[in-house]
């Protein structure tokens, strides 16, 4: 067993290929980690491997990059799949595949995992996507379907093992590595190494190279950590005021997709605030205009996604905003990394909603810091604010400017008028104010939608809320265990008398373990019902009935059709049959196993 953790070793000394050499420099990098430096070479001479390392190692590129090495672009199949635990890692991870395989024309990427529809992803696949990467339950999915074939399959990775094992996945992901080919080389990462991961380890690895880097605490202690949990207005309004009111110098914007950047950095330009994307679909050259503009003060705010930012040095950023939370703790650290430079204090704000609360525990300890709740600004503060930086230009103006001729036209418009002055500077401030109110609405009441409502333990921070959020990551159909997170609301939106219900048959029962939560659960995420809308819910041996509003649209129907429960597919029709309501008389026991 290999235990370095200090290795610094020029990514031009590990055997890999030029091309993925200069791609990895691009991105600002030079010298790998200690888990880089340790698994690269072993990982190219064949060599199947066990990494065990904590968040904010580095992991994707020291599985990334020998796998790509391997990948004959010319074999339009699957040669690399790697297994994520999250749709939101999945992305993650696979972006990371796209950045560094940039210099590799034809290399295509897919990935797949639930909540999606699956139609994009059948035509990732059919285009020939020589890298797979999903979440256990979509791949399974796929591979029953046959729309995912691994007869050329040469490289398997299974990232953040023990995140899966929590999640529930061991099932799923035995049984997707009994379907690989014998000969296929094998990767599993995992921070931690329970009784059950080296059981599959030992079981699906051949001779495995371990490879153990200790926990490093990632101190932060000039950064100051700050939450807010999104409830009432929406992230882009949140997004707005914190750049109007927060004092920094420069800012970074985290989001999940490239194309968010560009989506993003528009509205923040479009609200007054000088902004720029900065994406893997963007040339080198393009990148460097780009962070030249942040250095020097063009623009103030950079939107970015994990990938290309991991190398920024820039000492004017002092606030980092998790738009969107990363898909795994390391990125969280690299994030935050950006801001507090050169000795320097910085501040994160990291944009939490209600089932995702777990996350922060994990932040805390990996950064041995605190995360403290941030209080968004309200319009009182807001109007305070602006009212200040109105008077502030305005005290400018008179101090640098000549304003003589304009004193006399003033005074002139009153005696003509018979306004007074007061008026007349009243209506020029009205005027100005017109695109930006001094006096800004009052804040819509907060409202929760279907996901939020079902988050009964998110303040607690209970097993409950770390479970829900995971699943939530995951998607409704990837999962065997929505069961944990979906629950029927404690009061009904709408009053169920005023609803006209169909009853419809669910290929699903007490038999395969199903619970009226998970029905809710499945099908309140898969077609984005409310979970009000879902009427009485009788449970058989085999089979169940359900209540949902007549008028279903056919698409929703086919979507239904496809959701599994307890790994059962719900085949819904349409019954005649008249449910008892075995929904709502739950125990609060089974509400709490839920």
């Amino acid at each position: 067993m290999t235990d370095l953790n200090n290795a610094s070793v020029g990514f031009d000394a590990l055997g890999l290929p030029e091309n993925l050499v200069s791609a990895v420099k691009a991105l600002g990098f030079e010298n790998s980690t200690a888990i880089q430096a340790q698994t690269i070479p072993p990982l190219l001479q064949g060599k199947d491997v066990l990494g065990e390392a904590q968040t904010g190692t580095g992991k994707t590129a020291a599985f990334g990059l020998p796998a790509l090495a391997k990948i004959d672009v010319s074999i339009r199949k699957p040669q690399l799949m790697v297994l994520a635990p999250t749709r939101e890692l999945a992305i993650q991870v696979a972006e990371a595949i796209e950045t560094f395989a940039k210099n590799m024309k034809g290399l295509k990427v897919a990935t797949l995992y639930g909540g999606q529809s699956y139609q994009p992803q059948f035509q990732q696949l059919e285009r020939g996507a020589q890298v797979v990467v999903g979440t256990p339950g979509r791949l399974m999915d796929h591979l029953r379907r046959k729309s995912l074939k691994l007869d050329n399959l040469s490289f398997c990775v299974l990232d953040e093992a023990d995140e899966m094992l929590n999640m529930g996945f061991l099932e799923d992901i035995e049984w997707i590595l009994e379907h690989l080919p014998k000969e296929t080389q094998m990767a599993l990462f995992s921070a931690t190494m329970p009784a059950q991961i080296r059981k599959v380890a030992n079981r699906f690895l051949k001779n495995p190279e371990h490879i153990k880097i200790a926990a490093v605490k990632q101190a932060k202690a000039n950064i100051t950590q700050y939450a807010w949990k999104v409830s009432g207005i929406n992230k882009m309004t949140a997004l707005e005021r914190i750049a109007e009111t927060f004092d920094y110098d420069a800012m970074i914007i985290f989001v999940r997709t490239r194309n968010d950047t560009i989506e993003v950095a528009e509205k923040l330009e479009r609200a007054g605030y000088a902004s720029v994307a900065l994406n893997g679909d963007m040339n080198q050259a393009q990148r460097e205009r780009t962070v030249d503009q942040l250095k020097s003060g063009v623009s103030s705010i950079l939107v970015a996604t994990d990938v290309v930012a991991r190398g920024l040095d820039i000492p004017r950023i002092s606030l980092v905003i998790n738009y969107d939370l990363p898909g795994d703790n390391e990125a969280y650290v690299h994030r935050i990394g950006r801001t507090g430079r050169a000795g320097r204090s910085g501040t994160s704000i990291s944009f939490v909603r209600p089932r995702e609360m777990y996350s922060l525990r994990h932040y805390e300890r990996l950064t041995s810091g605190t995360v403290e709740m941030y209080n968004l600004p309200n319009i009182q503060e807001i109007g305070k604010a602006r009212i200040e930086r109105t008077l502030t230009e305005l005290t400018g103006v008179v101090a640098d400017k000549d304003l003589a001729s304009m004193r006399e036209i003033i005074e002139t418009m009153a005696s003509e008028s018979e306004l007074s002055m007061t008026d007349l500077a009243a209506a020029l401030l009205y005027q100005k104010q017109l695109k930006q109110p001094l006096q800004p609405k009052e804040d819509p009441k907060p409202r929760r939608d279907a996901r939020e409502r079902n988050d009964r333990n998110d303040s607690r921070g209970g097993r409950n809320d770390s479970r829900g959020g995971r699943n939530e990551a995951r998607g409704g159909r990837d999962s065997r265990n929505d069961n944990r997170t979906e629950r029927a609301p404690r009061k009904a939106k709408v009053a169920r008398s005023d609803v006209d219900w169909q009853t419809y048959r669910l290929e699903v029962g007490k038999e395969h373990g199903a619970r009226p939560g998970d029905i809710v659960g499945a099908i309140a995420n898969e077609i984005s019902l409310d979970s009000s809308y879902i009427g009485a819910i009788n449970l058989h041996d085999k089979h169940s009935f359900v209540q949902l509003p007549k008028g279903m649209p056919d698409k929703s129907f086919t979507q239904l059709k496809r959701v599994r429960v307890r790994r059962q597919a719900l085949e819904i029709t349409v019954s005649d049959v008249q449910p008892s309501s075995d929904r709502p008389a739950r125990s609060r026991k089974e509400q709490r196993t839920n």
